[in-house]
């Protein structure tokens, strides 16, 4: 009797190769079962013989072969972790100890109880062999071995009687089919990994958007209103150079992957409150409770730059009598923060418009920062009843800390 009669369960379903997103693997199951697998066929190889070695025509040569697979097993076990460790040269290993064990049992077994089905002695121990096979190379490598341990079976123990062929077609059949599995599942991690990399990408760019949008933009438009309100020569052009160079250095630490200029990230909570109250002015009021807000330095920044953002449109597009309120709520499971203005409004779609015209204001500066903090931003408005922005930041999707007393 072969070794591979019974190795469909030997992998129950853990296929994949590591995916790097998360640092998640659904490989690496797979490789604790065909290891888990490896020691408990090794314990039945040793209890069958144990049950049957006076039978044998030479039990001594059984147990010593038994006691070298015992070693190698143990041995092996942190081999067969992975497919880093699980070498081309660990896998030879291995099925070389297979064969030889298949090989011996038609030399050290009674001729009798061979031709009537007797196991060899790795018996189903040599199923992970193939299985780790599988998981190295595929379906194509694990049918090479289990070729090799089939042709082993029908020279050296028994030729090619019913048990052994029926035996070994079920052992082709489970390895090539976990292999193929594999593949499968390896390629479609590779392009989850791809699409991953794609939305990554995407979410950078759309953080340069609103860097830009909240730095670059701002100055040209600057420079346009200057440069049409102010009479001929008589323009604060040390002001715009002042302000052009700083966006340059800003684009050029963009381009670099670096922090803003004059961007720090402090790792403490910040108080949203000190973050917001650069704001207020003769325009705009900003009501926050007398205790400290607290959020994390990122999501604190990021929301202060989002009421930024809205307080910027109230002042460009709602007119110069127009004015704002600012209103923070410290919730136990959330920070609110609205602005609404007194200005014009606008009609329905009027957003739909700008961003198709590449302003980028509300979908990245506002829309865009909320959604990376898991939060949400809502903006209501008609014509001729001003705008009203709601940004909302749950403290769980930002893992901010408990409100201070």
């Amino acid at each position: 009797m072969t070794d591979g009669g019974r190795t469909g369960t030997a992998a129950p379903g853990a296929v994949g190769a590591a995916v790097a997103a998360g640092g998640m693997s659904v490989e690496l199951p797979l490789w604790r079962a065909i290891s888990f697998f490896r020691v408990l066929a090794l314990c039945y190889a040793l209890l069958r013989y144990f049950d049957s070695y006076l039978e044998f025509l030479h039990p001594v040569a059984g147990w010593i072969y038994l006691g070298a697979l015992t070693l190698w097993t143990l041995a092996s076990t942190r081999a067969f972790s992975g497919p880093q460790r699980c070498t081309w040269y660990v896998l030879a290993t291995d099925l070389t100890l297979a064969v030889t064990g298949i090989v011996m049992s038609g030399m050290v077994d009674d001729p009798a109880r061979i031709g009537h089905g007797a196991p060899t002695l790795p018996t189903i121990w040599a199923a992970g062999t193939v299985l780790g096979f599988a998981g190295r190379g595929g379906w194509r490598w694990a049918a090479a071995a289990g070729s090799v341990i089939g042709v082993a079976n029908i020279l050296g123990h028994g030729g090619a009687t019913g048990d052994n062929v029926h035996n070994i077609v079920l052992l082709m059949v489970a390895g090539c089919a976990i292999g193929y599995v594999i593949e499968l599942a390896r390629a479609s991690e590779a392009t989850l990994t791809r699409a991953l990399q794609v939305e990554a990408a995407t979410r950078e760019r759309e953080r340069l958007s609103r860097d830009i949008h909240d730095g670059v933009l701002q100055v040209l438009a600057l420079v346009q209103r200057r440069g049409t309100e102010a009479p001929a020569g008589g323009a604060d052009l040390g002001e715009l150079g002042r302000l052009a160079g700083e966006q340059e250095r800003a684009l050029r630490a963009l381009m670099s992957g670096g922090p803003l200029p004059g961007r720090r990230e402090p790792e403490e909570p910040q108080d949203l409150r000190a973050l917001l109250a650069p704001y207020a002015d003769e325009r705009v009021t900003v009501s926050a409770p007398g205790t400290p807000v607290p959020l994390p330095a990122r999501a604190a920044g990021e929301l202060a730059a989002a009421v930024g953002a809205a307080v910027d449109n109230v002042r460009r597009h709602a007119g110069p009598a127009a004015r704002a309120w600012i209103l923070v709520e410290d919730e136990p499971e959330a920070v609110t923060v609205s602005i609404r203005d007194d200005g014009p409004g606008f009609a329905p779609g009027r957003l739909g418009e700008a961003e198709r015209a590449g302003r980028l204001g509300v979908s990245q500066s506002i829309r865009g920062r909320l959604l990376d903090l898991g939060g949400t931003a809502e903006l209501y408005s008609a014509p001729g009843e001003g705008v009203e922005v709601e940004l909302r930041v749950p403290r769980t999707a930002v893992g901010a800390p408990a409100r201070l007393p």
